[in-house]
């Protein structure tokens, strides 16, 4: 396609890419940006389970829990309790839609900058909570800071990669996701017999915060930031460094600024442009996907893993461990996906871990049904729980080869460089605002549906899995400037996307 005299479609071929020590290195740090937004789902849940924790701010739910009748679903059904977890997601969902003005203007590390020192004050502030009134206010400043670099972060590692391996570059902010929840399951288990236990849990999510922020300082931004933002230089030297020295990156910068050139020519960017009908495929997949991801049940299963083992049957320590364990099998799958995204394709990930998700939720819907009664009164034993754990990680490795990494890579690589930024924003703060609702409901969905919530999950893992198969085109291995095309051979999507081949680019 010619676009002003350039050919899009030759010099998206051209400038395919090899993997240099240096975009390997400025993506690793990049994606370590995935660290604090881990640490926090890990820490969240095991710091609930803590005595001296509950003591202080929740005695109530001890209280339940040393009560020989209280039904095994119900002892942490606590709205309060919820809340501590859930209202990170909800300052996120406020952040991430602030997020795409914020990076339009300073650029993608400036953005991941930000959010990590946003992140590293709210660390501080629930490390010395005295009250629940200072724990709720670190909770919203974390979740500031992890809406701006989660919206930043993915979109950083798509436009810095190389198109033919921007799927296993981009897996590693899931990866680091998954890195960060298993550290703070292992500082749960550390801490958790300390009564100052909790407060060093909570605290020292301000190391990974310190080492984003500080690696974000240390490599360039984006070219197609710094190109849309003027600083033609910077985009220069920034493809030099992470295409080698020996590359020559002229011919690259130009198509850069090409587009960059066109992009701004036909519009600035404004939030309603991509409700236009031409992106309605892009509009629909940055609610859907992380949407769906979220009714996967993975973040439920993350958030409140050890309060889910201890209600079946295992100790303390012994949830805690197997939180730890569940961690460990969800951040293995996720090399899984590194090694083969690029190679057996994003929907063949995306069906494969679906059906491996649903066939352990309703096993585990199925196990506790028979050996915990209608009412959840039943005694569980150690090799039932057990027998949970291992079903819950054949599902935890099934999201992270599919869902877990693809949820981010998606909304990064189809938007168009006009709306990349809003469609980012939107797709993020969706997905903050189901986890707000579902890690919300989910202590009282537990309590009232009893096992029948694995089946509630097990239903939306059948939907979504079907969803993928009709409605989500391949993008393997296809540039950014060139992504227009998917839409255009897509059986449903194309009625959307014939106009937009005329005059779409990234």
């Amino acid at each position: 396609m010619a676009i002003g005299g350039f050919d899009v479609d030759a010099s998206s071929n051209a400038f395919s890419g090899k993997i240099t020590l240096s975009v390997v290195l400025t993506c690793i740090v990049a994606a370590s940006g995935g660290l604090i937004f881990g640490y926090d789902i890990g820490i969240s849940g095991g710091v609930t389970t803590m005595k001296p924790f509950l003591e202080k701010f929740f005695p109530a739910i001890l209280r339940k829990s040393a009560s020989a009748e209280t039904n095994m679903y119900c002892v942490y059904d606590s709205q309060l309790l919820t809340l501590f977890t859930s209202s990170l997601h909800l300052a996120g969902l406020v952040s991430s839609l602030l997020a795409s003005r914020v990076t339009t203007a300073l650029g993608r590390r400036n953005t991941m900058v930000f959010g990590g020192c946003i992140f590293f004050a709210g660390a501080a502030v629930n490390g010395a909570a005295q009250n629940i009134a200072m724990l709720i206010l670190g909770r919203i400043l974390l979740g500031l800071g992890v809406g701006f670099t989660n919206q930043a972060t993915p979109v950083y590692l798509s436009e810095i990669a190389p198109p033919k391996w921007r799927g296993a570059f981009n897996t590693g902010f899931q990866f680091f996701i998954g890195l960060g929840v298993v550290i703070a399951n292992c500082i749960n288990y550390g801490t958790a017999r300390l009564t100052w236990g909790w407060g060093l849990s909570l605290g020292l999510a301000t190391v990974p915060a310190i080492i984003m922020t500080i690696g974000a300082f240390l490599i360039p931004d984006t070219p197609s930031s710094l190109v849309a933002r003027g600083h033609i230089e910077k985009a220069r030297n920034a493809l030099r460094k992470v295409r080698g020295p020996t590359i020559d990156v002229e011919p690259e910068l130009q198509q850069v600024i090409r587009l960059s050139q066109v992009s701004e020519a036909m519009e600035q960017e404004s939030f309603v442009t991509i409700f236009e009908n031409q992106y309605r495929p892009h509009l629909v997949m940055a609610f859907v996907i992380p949407l769906s991801q979220q009714l996967t049940g993975i973040n439920i299963v993350a958030f409140y893993a050890p309060n889910l083992f201890q209600s079946v049957g295992l100790g303390n320590d012994s949830a805690l461990l197997s939180a730890v364990i569940l961690g460990l099998v969800n951040l293995a799958s996720i090399l899984v996906s590194t090694a083969v995204v690029d190679r057996f394709g994003r929907r063949f990930l995306f069906v494969v871990g679906g059906v491996q998700m649903l066939l352990c939720m309703i096993a585990v819907a199925i196990v506790l049904a028979l050996v915990s009664g209608v009412h959840g009164t039943e005694h569980i034993s150690k090799g039932i729980a057990i027998l949970v754990l291992v079903l819950l990680c054949f599902y935890a490795a099934g999201f992270g080869w599919s869902w877990g990494p693809l949820c981010w890579l998606i909304p990064s690589e189809i938007f168009p460089l006009k709306i990349r930024s809003t469609g980012q924003s939107i797709a993020i703060a969706v997905q903050f605002l189901t986890v707000f609702v579902l890690s919300q409901t989910f202590l009282t969905m537990l309590c009232h549906f009893k096992f029948g919530v694995f089946l509630f999950y097990a239903g939306w893992i059948a939907v979504i899995t079907i969803f993928i198969i009709l409605f989500l085109p391949e993008t393997k291995g296809i540039p950014l400037d060139s992504m227009y095309t998917i839409w255009g051979k897509h059986w449903y999507w194309r009625r959307f996307s014939v106009k937009a081949q005329d005059n779409q680019v990234t």
